[in-house]
């Protein structure tokens, strides 16, 4: 059981920093910080296709590896 959840553990993290990586920058410099916050505040929704569908992998694979380490923390002894 210890060694499956590990395993998964290890295909969750790959595949979160493969989707993280192909994502693209939502902004650059001091400007895009500012503008940023306040288009996601307001719930101006951007991404469209590929990047509404990564962003979207992402939270399932962020959501899964947290669950996952919390499953490997428990049941390691």
């Amino acid at each position: 059981m210890e060694a499956a959840l590990k395993i998964l553990l290890i295909i969750f993290s790959l595949g979160l920093i493969g989707t993280v990586l192909l994502q693209k920058g939502k902004s650059a410099g001091l400007s895009g910080a500012i503008t940023g916050g306040a288009e996601h505040l307001f719930g101006r929704q951007k991404a469209r296709g590929l990047d509404l569908l990564l962003q979207r992998v992402t939270v399932v694979l962020a959501s899964g590896f947290f669950l996952l380490a919390l499953a490997v923390a428990y049941f390691m002894d």
